[in-house]
């Protein structure tokens, strides 16, 4: 039989997850649908559910000098009006679901979803962030890029909870969000985008592109970004047809219900041809 748990709190969370092996819910709002029974009938959920929402200790945001830390059970509608949330992850969530279902959806349930059209991962790659995973005898701080191995699966042990997302402050001079979807909000991206750059005196001295729902995971390639750390912005600019060139190689979108494969490909590539046009 499926046993239903709601800890306590983080530390009884945490025990239980020692003790047994339990699926973590968070606001439920990917995983209702993933499990979903027929009519009037409960979920079908086949492992034992533990659900954390209720944990106070999880619900933060937390502003230091060099990085924003996000408890992991912050709702998305939290974050979406709390003052030191970056503007970028904000533009992201103002696009995502309704406020009904921002009002107990979480970071953390995007991250543990795992999927590449999860809109708030494209901003939380672009940004560097960090996913600490907690259990009975360690913390693990690892690249949001570590945490997420390909669709659907990541590297999340079984006795462990996602405790915080870490952010570094960035002071990016130009960041920008887009998703195409069927709708701006309430819809699941067909493509998303975010880039951002840094600019110093005509030179750019931070790019970066993220690109979500092209590709198994989300996109973000520190090796084309190192190529244009340290130019100027025209040479940037003039070399548009090399940047296209590169991310076409890592560009591998799928045919499903919502588009196809060569729309996204080529609105994909269109988004990077306008963000570095806009530099």
């Amino acid at each position: 039989m499926v046993k239903h748990t709601i800890p306590k709190n983080f530390d009884d969370a945490i025990d239980y997850l020692y003790q047994g092996d339990y699926q973590v819910i968070a606001g439920g709002t990917d995983l209702m649908i993933q499990k979903r029974n027929s009519a009037d009938l409960p979920p079908l959920f086949n492992s034992n559910c533990l659900y954390v929402f209720n944990l106070e200790e999880l619900k933060y945001v937390i502003k230091e000098e060099k990085q924003i830390r996000i408890g992991s059970m912050t709702s998305l509608e939290v974050l979406l009006h709390h003052p030191d949330v970056p503007q970028l992850l904000k533009d992201v969530i103002i696009e995502m679901a309704s406020p009904g279902i921002r009002s107990v959806a979480t970071l953390a349930g995007n991250i543990a979803n795992a999927s590449p059209a999860g809109d708030s991962l494209v901003a939380l790659y672009l940004m560097d962030a960090i996913v600490v995973l907690s259990s009975m005898n360690q913390n693990r701080y690892l690249p949001i890029e570590k945490v997420i191995l390909e669709q659907r699966k990541k590297c999340i042990q079984n006795n462990e909870i996602i405790k915080e997302i870490v952010i570094p402050v960035n002071e990016f001079t130009k960041a920008t969000w887009v998703k195409v979807g069927g709708r701006r909000a309430d819809a699941i991206s067909k493509v998303s985008f975010c880039g951002a750059v840094t600019i110093q005196k005509g030179m750019v001295t931070e790019f970066r592109i993220a690109l979500g729902a092209v590709y198994m995971t989300v996109i973000r390639n520190r090796q084309i970004e190192k190529l244009y750390k340290n130019m100027s912005v025209e040479t940037v600019k003039n070399d548009a047809s090399n940047i296209l060139s590169h991310y076409q190689e890592l560009i591998k979108p799928i045919d499903d219900q919502r588009s196809n494969k060569d729309y996204r490909n080529k609105v994909a590539l269109n988004l990077i041809e306008d963000f570095i046009k806009n530099i």
